[in-house]
């Protein structure tokens, strides 16, 4: 019994980014792409969104990066997805806590980059 508490406690303990084995680098890149944060800032300013909705307010996004987006989101329980029975089958997708536990670092992001992208561009030199 002691064992299995151990490996639990192991299992849930904080990541080391500089630790090459470590998950946290799959995750920062799941999460850390553009697509990740439009879908999170849309889904948090609408709530539950259908898939066809989603690709409408996401610019440029193909339904295929759309749907691999989501299944990565949900996979890792960011995202719930309830399927409406219908035909066709209504797919509805909402932030669960943890995904609203993502947004407001995931704004703050954006909102650093939109406010920075003038320097960035502007200091931006052929080597």
């Amino acid at each position: 019994m002691t064992n299995k508490l151990s490996n639990t406690a192991a299992s849930l303990r904080r990541g080391d980014l500089f630790d090459p084995s470590c998950p946290t680098r799959q995750l920062l890149d799941r999460i850390g792409t553009k697509w990740t944060s439009m879908v999170i800032k849309v889904l948090a300013e609408s709530g539950e969104v259908r898939f066809a909705e989603l690709r409408r307010r996401v610019p440029g996004i193909s339904q295929k990066m759309l749907s691999s987006t989501l299944q990565s989101l949900t996979k890792d329980s960011l995202v719930a997805r309830r399927v409406e029975e219908s035909v066709p089958p209504a797919v509805h997708y909402r932030l669960t806590p943890l995904g609203w536990s993502l947004e407001a670092p995931l704004s703050a992001l954006r909102a650093w980059a939109e406010e920075n992208m003038p320097l960035i561009d502007g200091s931006s030199s052929p080597d």
